[in-house]
């Protein structure tokens, strides 16, 4: 397929700045809607890199994001919320951005033109054949996240990529490409708009499903969060209160006892049996 750099045509509407701001939000809706469709598309390429991830992180592997901008932000923090909504250690997840954690507030200059800099961070963690990472770019030209990719590819190691642009060089970087073609932003080349939605949405479902399926999640409950603050505590609570059928209290006590709903859940019947 041509490369299409679909993330820099220009928008389908104009005049941005005569509109009200009623107008301006019924167009961005209108085109966030295309997003979910655009994803949905791409549901059997998602679902081979979950496919080929999950054996390597039940033998000890881990997943590596990459990105630069917008799509690094959102690689740091889909992996950032790993520790506390499943209570993995920060280890297993892992997110990289062009720049390093300074640019996570502030962009770094050039950060992202560098083809070695992304590989070097990977080396770094000691990267191996049971790992698995996933470049994001909007553009799919972002020679930071590409040539990490490269390398990954070549030592064996599986690798995938999100990007909006279909033929884009990263997708020729990687073994599992998910393109979400979502058609040109509302203000011309802002990829952290519906380019970036669609990067967030992939990421839930990478990361949700590999979690769900190395058993970090029990029936649709978060049972191995971590209790870091009283709305959590409460959550985790009602889990016991629903799953055992204790009153809130002895159910409260039994969670701050063994430290997450699943210990707890665990212990109980252990008891009982």
């Amino acid at each position: 397929m041509a490369f299409e750099k679909i993330t820099e045509e220009s928008s389908l509407y104009n005049n941005l700045e005569k509109k009200s701001v009623a107008e301006i939000l019924e167009d961005i809706n209108r085109e966030d809607h295309k997003v979910a469709d655009a994803v949905q598309q791409i549901l059997p390429e998602i679902t081979d890199f979950v496919s080929k991830a999950l054996p390597r992180i039940l033998k000890g592997g881990r997943l590596f994001y990459l990105g630069a901008g917008t799509s690094g932000r959102l690689g740091v923090l889909d992996a950032s919320e790993i520790p506390p909504t499943y209570g993995m250690p920060p280890t297993v997840v892992i997110g990289f951005i062009a720049g390093g954690d300074t640019a996570l507030r502030n962009p770094v200059e050039k950060a992202e033109d560098d083809p070695e800099a992304g590989w070097k961070e990977l080396v770094a963690h000691n990267i191996g054949a049971n790992d698995a990472v996933v470049g994001i770019a909007a553009s799919g030209t972002t020679p930071y996240v590409i040539g990490a990719l490269r390398h990954a590819r070549e030592q064996g190691i599986l690798t995938g990529c999100i990007t909006s642009n279909p033929g884009a060089p990263i997708t020729e970087a990687c073994e599992v490409p998910m393109v979400t073609v979502v058609g040109p932003e509302y203000v011309t080349g802002s990829s952290r708009m519906k380019s970036g939605t669609a990067q967030k949405l992939v990421l839930n479902m990478i990361s949700t499903s590999l979690m769900i399926k190395i058993g970090r999640v029990k029936g649709n409950k978060m049972v191995n969060m971590q209790l870091t603050n009283k709305k959590l505590v409460d959550r985790g609570t009602r889990m016991l209160v629903d799953e055992l059928g204790l009153p809130y209290d002895q159910a409260k006590d039994l969670l701050l006892r063994y430290g997450s709903a699943k210990k707890a859940i665990d212990a109980y019947k252990g008891e009982k049996n």
